[in-house]
């Protein structure tokens, strides 16, 4: 029997003082909020983080958008093939490596940019946040992505 003076478990093992907890919520709240935006437009989250990639890009080989998004290959291939049936990009063997795939942003991908231009805003919104609030956080989390990259 626990008296109300002696803790049940050690407090460093509690759920609420987890940062992994804190930060695997917040992820799954935050793709549960894009979800609705993301569904008008037809693609998933996953696609959603492919597209702003090749927004800015236009181009880039399978390695660097896994190195980008923090995705394998085997995780990646799957989701640009269905990408690629859907008319958004096309992926092709570099030229001047057979080993490289090149994925590029055909004019299909390119039209869903313009669909996609208040995603961001209304995310903002839905947190009840800046967007210097929202480049705060954000700059707070990248060193950390950082070192556990590393």
């Amino acid at each position: 029997m626990n008296d109300s003076t002696t803790p049940l478990c050690n407090p460093l093992l509690r759920l609420d003082n987890q940062l992994c907890f804190s930060v695997y919520a917040l992820s799954r709240l935050i793709t549960k909020a894009y979800q609705p935006l993301l569904d008008a437009l037809g693609v998933t989250y996953p696609q959603y983080l492919v597209m702003m990639l090749l927004w800015e890009h236009e181009s880039l080989t399978v390695k660097e958008l896994g190195e980008k998004l923090l995705l394998d290959s085997g995780t990646l291939t799957p989701l640009l093939k269905r990408m690629e049936q859907r008319g958004w990009l096309s992926r092709r063997r570099a030229t001047h490596d057979e080993r490289s795939v090149v994925v590029t942003l055909l004019p299909a991908g390119r039209a869903l940019e313009q669909q996609a231009q208040e995603i961001p805003t209304k995310i903002g919104t839905c947190l009840d946040m800046t967007r210097e609030q929202i480049n705060e956080l954000r700059q707070q989390l990248n060193p950390i992505i950082g070192q556990l990259t590393k």
